[in-house]
């Protein structure tokens, strides 16, 4: 295996505390790519039905687009994220990972 193959390969797969699925090492650790899966609705989720410029992201984290389906959305601050999207994170600091995390798990009420 090549180092950038090293360095691109998903670090943990599966599912998370808040699904989480996937997290790419990107430039020998210097950023982090993450997938996460929006689940819930407005009421149990911090990102269901809120367009990106109203999440509260981690601090070096920004959203680069949104698989929906076959389509894959280049992201705006307009974009709206809905149930089972899944979200593109680029990060900068990889303890933040949790904070991811923690954004994208739903709520007691979402079963």
């Amino acid at each position: 295996m090549s180092p950038q193959q090293a360095t691109t390969r998903p670090r943990r797969a599966g599912v998370r505390r808040g699904d989480v699925v996937k997290v790419h090492s990107l430039r020998r650790g210097a950023a982090e790519a993450i997938e996460a899966i929006a689940h819930g609705d407005r009421n149990s989720s911090r990102v269901v039905g809120r367009r990106l410029d109203e999440i509260n992201l981690p601090s070096g984290a920004t959203i680069g687009a949104i698989v929906r389906g076959d389509e894959v959305i280049i992201a705006h601050h307009h974009t709206v994220v809905e149930a089972e999207d899944h979200v593109i994170l680029f990060m900068i600091e990889k303890k933040r990972i949790k904070d991811v995390e923690r954004l994208f798990s739903v709520g007691m009420n979402f079963l």
